[in-house]
């Protein structure tokens, strides 16, 4: 198999992959519940938390975490050496799909989520030692706040900062992927910010809040 067949073919499976709504079919499966009918109608971990609880939660986020890493790592299976540009840009295509295929899942209506654990688990497969970091970022921030949101974006922010001036990184390519992220969870948040401002962004307990929106 050529390596373009190859790229053609792990692209739409990453798109696919991320098209797996394990907020979606964990709710309907176990609880009888479509969480997109209910509190922010997000089909992330969040409004899983507080329409279902801290278990099916949890279970959402992990598991979109992990699609988010097994989906760039479909670039193992290509014939790039370590640390090699190709090998970048493929992981950088991978992480696009994935996280396109979670926010416009196929086989859940185009109705998905705002991809932050499927992000943060592909971006752990790109860059490991800088999402470490924004991880611990997110939960001192969640700790001290309880937004959820802004824990969220604030680690999206620092995750170039981290890139540049923590681990010395100025490949182009990944300074570019870092801060189109931080672009991209504020695009994504932009209801949230709107919240934040006027003082009605609700906080995230762990507990059910059927009835308060993300």
């Amino acid at each position: 198999m050529t390596t373009t067949l190859l790229i053609a073919l792990l692209i739409p499976a990453a798109y696919l992959l991320g098209s797996v709504s394990n907020a979606v079919w964990i709710g309907k499966t176990f609880y009888g519940t479509d969480v997109r009918e209910h509190g922010s109608r997000n089909a992330g971990a969040t409004n899983t938390m507080r329409v279902l609880g801290p278990k099916a939660g949890i279970a959402v986020f992990a598991l979109d975490f992990l699609k988010g890493f097994l989906a760039v790592s479909l670039a193992a299976f290509l014939p790039y050496g370590a640390g090699s540009p190709a090998l970048f840009n493929m992981k950088f295509a991978l992480t696009a799909a994935v996280v396109l295929g979670h926010i416009f899942p196929l086989f859940a209506g185009f109705r998905g989520g705002k991809g932050v654990a499927t992000l943060a688990g592909a971006v752990l497969a790109v860059y490991p030692p800088a999402v470490l970091l924004c991880l611990a970022s997110f939960v001192v921030v969640f700790i001290l706040c309880r937004y959820v949101s802004l824990a969220s974006m604030t680690a999206g922010i620092l995750l170039p900062v981290y890139t540049v001036f923590v681990f010395g990184q100025h490949y182009p390519p990944l300074v570019a992927f870092c801060c189109a992220i931080s672009v991209l969870l504020l695009v994504t948040h932009r209801k949230n910010i709107r919240r934040l401002l006027t003082g009605t962004e609700p906080r995230t307990y762990f507990r059910k809040h059927p009835d308060r929106r993300e």
